[in-house]
């Protein structure tokens, strides 16, 4: 994992994690919806959700984190609030399997996004991850991301106005996601490590 840094409001970072000694944080369908349902609760009044994908044993979040007052509720900082999210979770899963102990490596990953072309291949890297992990042949048939959410009708919390006005077209988003990420692009996003 990388050296902790603060979360920043007004900045976007790649939020990530994974299973203690990568064990697997969801075994069954209601698992990774009960996730997205504590994730909304605690992550939605701090936060702006660009991207996401859940996966066997890990996960990641492209956020931007808001302006405002919403952070003077947290006096312990802006990462209190994923820190309460992922207690909620390790909870809810230790209840349910009979398990003990913590469910997350600590501290959570962050990565500060530093430019335009950085955010468009981390969503186009968040979107690729399970075919990267060989979970599917393709990256498209993983119903756990925010793939399929930008151009659905269901309602969501991915800010998907603002994720289409970056790739300026669905052109270019179809283009860019054609293209799988590998190598050089990913230590350019620093996920060379967590991997």
């Amino acid at each position: 994992m990388n050296t902790t840094i603060p979360l920043i409001p007004g900045k976007f970072f790649h939020i990530y994690n994974r299973g203690n000694n990568r064990e697997n944080l969801f075994h069954e369908a209601r698992n990774y919806e009960c996730f997205l349902r504590l994730y909304a609760y605690h992550i939605l009044p701090i936060a702006d959700t660009y991207a996401y994908c859940l996966l066997k044993n890990h996960f990641h979040f492209l956020v931007r984190i808001k302006d405002g007052p919403e952070k003077s509720r947290h006096p312990a900082g802006l990462s209190q609030p994923f820190s309460n999210f992922f207690n909620a979770f390790t909870r809810t899963v230790n209840k349910e399997y009979g398990r003990t102990g913590a469910l997350f490596q600590r501290p959570f990953g962050r990565i500060a996004v530093e430019s335009d072309s950085h955010l468009l291949r981390l969503i186009v890297y968040i979107h690729q991850n399970p075919q990267k992990h060989c979970l599917v042949r393709d990256f498209r048939e993983w119903p756990f991301s925010s793939f399929h959410v930008q151009f659905s009708g269901e309602q969501s919390f991915v800010n998907r106005e603002n994720v289409m006005k970056l790739f300026a077209s669905r052109k270019n988003w179809r283009s860019d996601h054609r293209h799988l990420l590998a190598g050089r692009d990913l230590e350019r996003l620093g996920m060379e490590c967590f991997e």
